[in-house]
């Protein structure tokens, strides 16, 4: 007896599914961080569906990260997050010029001031003396994107206030000071912008932020610096890359 064969046809994907597709290329060619997709309705006439069909599509989005409802508003398109790697060694501008994305860092402040207490007791400092507190804000495409607060042991940069006019600081302890840093120990938390964060960040009040802190060291593991960075959560993403090889010896 022959056995009759038969095809099977190829399972179709969905078709929201297929549209969630069409969308996402069209968010990463066509639309900016902000911007708004057209209306539920008007994207239904355009392809030819239902409403259901497109918020099914759109639900893929927002999973994806790519999009964001807003009551009142409509769906916008989010900030693409830049994925930062902090390792023992690693320098932010360096880290995001491998990405071949150029930064540029401002300069808010620089002055000797005493420090809070938990980062005092670090450096084994008693109440009422000071260290040396700089203050940047990093750019990327002249949109900002991280508040940083170094906190320096002046005796180990001294003149530091007359040479630092903005750029990288780890440049600046390498060609003036010979200090080449590595991190020890860091602890990310979540944040909320407070009111000034929103000013420099252009964030609004109380949004999600990173906060990053370093305790930085010299080759023979001494304190130099703690580095606080707040970035907005929207545009940037950590992990964690600790290579072994880095550590100094």
């Amino acid at each position: 007896m022959s056995r009759q064969v038969t095809d099977t046809p190829p399972t179709r994907a969905p078709r929201y599914r297929t549209l969630a597709d069409t969308l996402a290329r069209e968010v990463r060619s066509d639309y900016a961080p902000g911007e708004l997709l057209p209306a539920e309705a008007a994207l239904a006439r355009r392809f030819g569906v239902n409403r259901h069909t497109v918020r099914r599509a759109l639900d893929e989005l927002v999973a994806a990260g790519m999009v964001t409802r807003h009551q009142g508003r409509g769906t916008q398109v989010v900030d693409r997050r830049l994925d930062y790697a902090v390792s023992v060694a690693s320098k932010v501008t360096h880290n995001l010029a491998a990405l071949g994305i150029a930064t540029q860092t401002e300069c808010l402040s620089q002055r000797l001031c005493e420090p809070p207490e938990a980062i005092a007791q670090r450096f084994g400092r008693r109440p009422g003396e000071c260290l040396l507190c700089v203050d940047t804000l990093r750019h990327i495409g002249g949109a900002p994107l991280m508040l940083l607060c170094h906190w320096f042991d002046p005796a180990r940069v001294p003149g530091w206030e007359r040479r630092y006019r903005g750029g990288s600081t780890r440049a600046l302890l390498a060609q003036h000071y010979d200090l080449q840093l590595f991190r020890r120990r860091v602890r990310i938390e979540a944040g909320s912008a407070t009111r000034g964060d929103t000013r420099h960040l252009r964030c609004p009040l109380g949004a999600p932020l990173l906060q990053l802190v370093s305790d930085n060291v010299d080759r023979d593991g001494t304190l130099v610096e703690i580095s606080v960075s707040r970035a907005r959560a929207d545009r940037l993403a950590y992990h964690i890359d600790f290579d072994s090889d880095e550590v100094p010896s």
